[in-house]
């Protein structure tokens, strides 16, 4: 027989978006329950920084939300300006995690270790009396008249609001598989197409030979559409068996696919050559590799103000599951916490929600402050 309860709050995902909303319901007093259906949480956020896990950058928000571009710079504002990357490092290393920063401005935990940062979040979810439900996909959402019906295969749980943070559809064996775009569409809301963000390109042509295993950590590479350029990234070139990757093609192809290029050309500077390379009708590494999934849900049917559903009142949405992707570096992490924690301060307001009366305090942190630096940066291209 299938048993019922009722929460105020479901959060479902227990990826990064998923993660921080929950520590952050602790934190403002929210009964909550984290949905996840894997059998462990951050499946995703444990590859990120290639198991480094860069959590974000030193940018201020304004430079941050320039670099994510039109239309996501407006979208993310709020939420960025809200949850800052400067908020960001003090609030993990509030909770327990020295951070360290790089040459480039990137942030990692000082460990290097993406475990570090899951175990961060799992314990904030321990510290405040958040219950993780594993091994629970959600297989359906109904919306009835005192909030929403959310269907398991062992179980119904009933409860006012609703928070989406299941993440992409890239790397389904984290539980990336597009449950949450599909329970949103169900309940009305418009799915944008799936395509490759932060991805390598296919190519096999003589110079790939001739440079096989070879980076080049200075490339700039112009994005074409046809002849029309929109736009130039710069950083790593690698040589890999399939073709040619990094940071500079990663973030390349996302602007390729953020802009729906029907004619996608990359022309590719590097020393010491001084003609580029030019690849034409380029193919992509499949979705299933891209480290971020560019569409998703359409951010029209979001307030960016609250990350409410403007079709269903008492839905909300963090993270990747929404049309949001950024560049290589921290963008999209930062993206994940910040909206996820827009959410649960909108919730939070909405609601008679009482704080707790005392933080518990995180074992082996140390006082907040500026992450220390690293002198020398890793030529190993960083994820998210």
């Amino acid at each position: 027989m299938t048993k019922s309860a009722t929460t105020p709050l479901v959060i479902i995902g227990a990826g990064a978006a998923g993660l921080m909303a929950a520590c952050h319901a602790g934190e403002r007093g929210i009964p909550a329950l984290l949905l996840e259906r894997k059998h462990r949480a951050g499946s995703k956020l444990l590859m990120c920084g290639n198991g480094r896990c860069n959590l974000t950058s030193c940018l201020t928000p304004d430079a941050m939300l320039t670099d994510f571009s039109s239309p996501l710079d407006v979208f993310l504002s709020i939420a960025i300006n809200a949850f800052s990357p400067s908020q960001l490092q003090n609030w993990f290393e509030r909770n327990g995690l020295p951070l360290m920063q790089t040459r480039d401005g990137k942030v990692f935990p000082k460990s290097e270790r993406a475990p570090d940062v899951v175990r961060c979040l799992t314990d904030g979810l321990r510290n405040h009396g958040i219950p993780i439900c594993y091994n629970a996909p959600v297989e359906k959402i109904v919306k009835d008249t005192t909030g929403f019906i959310i269907q398991t295969r062992t179980f119904t749980i009933h409860t006012d609001r609703v928070l989406i943070a299941t993440g992409g559809v890239s790397y389904p064996k984290t539980g990336s598989v597009g449950d949450g775009q599909k329970m949103a569409r169900d309940l009305g809301h418009r799915i944008l197409p799936y395509r490759p963000g932060l991805v390598g390109i296919e190519w096999n042509m003589p110079w790939m030979q001739q440079h096989k295993e070879q980076q080049f950590k200075a490339a700039r590479v112009r994005v074409l559409d046809g002849e029309r350029c929109i736009g130039e990234t710069t950083g790593l070139l690698e040589c890999e068996r399939w073709g040619l990757g990094g940071g500079a093609i990663s973030n390349a192809t996302r602007l390729l696919s953020r802009h729906n290029a029907k004619h996608p050309t990359v022309e590719i500077f590097y020393a010491p050559k001084s003609e580029p390379l030019r690849i034409t009708s380029l193919k992509t590494r499949p979705l299933k590799e891209a480290m971020v999934t560019v569409g998703g849900v359409d951010l029209q049917q979001i307030s960016p103000t609250t990350m409410e559903s403007t079709k269903t009142p008492g839905l909300y949405f963090a993270g990747e599951v929404m049309d949001v992707d950024g560049p290589t570096g921290g963008y999209n992490l930062t993206a994940a916490f910040a909206t996820a924690r827009l959410a649960i301060d909108t919730i939070a307001n909405q609601g008679n929600f009482t704080p707790p009366p005392t933080m518990h305090k995180p074992r082996g942190g140390k006082r907040p402050g500026k992450p220390s630096r690293r002198h020398g940066a890793s030529n190993r291209p960083h994820r998210r």
